[in-house]
């Protein structure tokens, strides 16, 4: 009888280890997908793309400032 515990055991315990391998594994992919890109670096731009997206932006800046300040909107004021 000592043989069917001593092998239910040991076959658990293989399957603990296949269990803990797996979930390791599971975990280590996102990272490895990330590559060695760090969390602040993005990768480089040809300058004349960094000059296009540079003029657009400043573009979109100008386009912001024509726009004329509008009063407040008060939805009670007839109620009043």
């Amino acid at each position: 009888m000592m043989d069917g515990r001593v092998q239910y055991g040991c076959i658990r315990l293989i399957w603990i280890v296949l269990v803990a391998l797996m979930m390791m594994v599971l975990l280590e992919i996102p990272a490895h997908a990330r590559g060695k890109q760090r969390a602040g670096d993005q990768p480089k731009q040809p300058a004349d793309q960094q000059k296009k997206i540079r003029e657009e932006e400043n573009a979109y800046k100008d386009a912001l400032k024509r726009i004329p300040n509008q009063k407040p909107v008060d939805p009670w004021n007839k109620m009043r």
